[in-house]
């Protein structure tokens, strides 16, 4: 193992090891995944995942976090949380993750009490911390912690290490919950995201792993990498075809290619929530 990579390991580990027992918020993404498996690793039964499978979820990402955990042996629980029934949620303003996440780690916060767990952790990594990202405000809010973040751990390394410890997960890519797919103030349903979801299925099919399909009231504006909008036009008829079946009279092309948070470039400057965590 590089020895950088393995001084952050055993970085994380101490990190870990500091509490008496732990439930890591695990959505199956390979964040939230190295947390899991570490904590496993380190405090063993007293490690719990929790898994939120409310519809802004992929199915595809719920079943993933299922195998994963019952391959690593650490007990996991799924739950369903009630961001949809909160009409700020459903209204999609620009802190929609605050919502999201404040349903999840209320639930979280109480499941740790009730059952006398020491601390609730996320996948938080230093990569995170520039970006327009209200969910952080959620968990400081109830003190979730962060061990990647206070291990130093950026993307690459997160992926360097799910390398060596052959977690099948480790190249998967990053997967933004469904609502994130939607426009600021474009009112979120769950037939909405049932649509979005069923597109971005018909680009999984055709090998476009790493994709995202927007949703503009009737059209569909699909973000692949820029390295494959060649093999897109390619197959542009049966994408065209398959999309419109889910719901969409149009279906377009973004040819700026797959961007991770492109919605946000829509916000003005005091609209960002950027949260600066401070490390050890």
């Amino acid at each position: 193992m590089d020895p950088a990579i393995a001084e952050k390991y055993d970085a994380l580990k101490a990190n870990l090891a500091q509490y008496a027992s732990a439930i890591v918020a695990f959505s199956g993404g390979i964040d939230s995944s190295l947390v899991a498996y570490v904590a496993g690793e380190t405090l063993g039964e007293r490690a719990t995942a929790v898994t939120s499978a409310s519809a802004s979820l992929k199915r595809a990402d719920l079943e993933l976090a299922q195998k994963l955990a019952d391959a690593w042996g650490i007990q996991h629980k799924v739950i369903v949380t009630d961001e949809l029934s909160k009409p700020e949620y459903r209204a999609n303003p620009t802190n929609r993750c605050f919502h999201c996440k404040t349903s999840l780690y209320t639930y979280l916060d109480e499941l740790a009490r009730t059952e006398h767990i020491e601390v609730v952790l996320n996948g938080t990594n230093l990569d995170d911390l520039g970006d327009h990202r209200p969910g952080l405000i959620a968990a400081d809010n109830f003190e979730v912690r962060s061990p990647l973040v206070e291990s130093g751990f950026h993307k690459a390394d997160i992926r360097a290490l799910a390398h060596e410890l052959g977690l099948e997960n480790a190249d998967k890519p990053q997967a933004a919950c469904l609502s994130s797919r939607f426009p600021y103030g474009t009112h979120i349903t769950l037939e909405l995201l049932a649509q979005v979801e069923a597109a971005e299925e018909v680009l999984a099919d055709l090998g476009f792993s790493q994709c995202r399909v927007r949703h503009h009231g009737d059209v569909a504006r699909l973000e692949v990498p820029a390295d494959m909008l060649h093999d897109a036009v390619e197959h542009g008829a049966e994408l065209q075809a398959r999309i419109k079946a889910t719901g969409y009279h149009f279906v377009t092309l973004d040819l700026a290619g797959f961007r991770s948070g492109s919605l946000n470039a829509t916000l003005n400057a005091d609209e960002v929530q950027v949260v600066k965590l401070h490390t050890p």
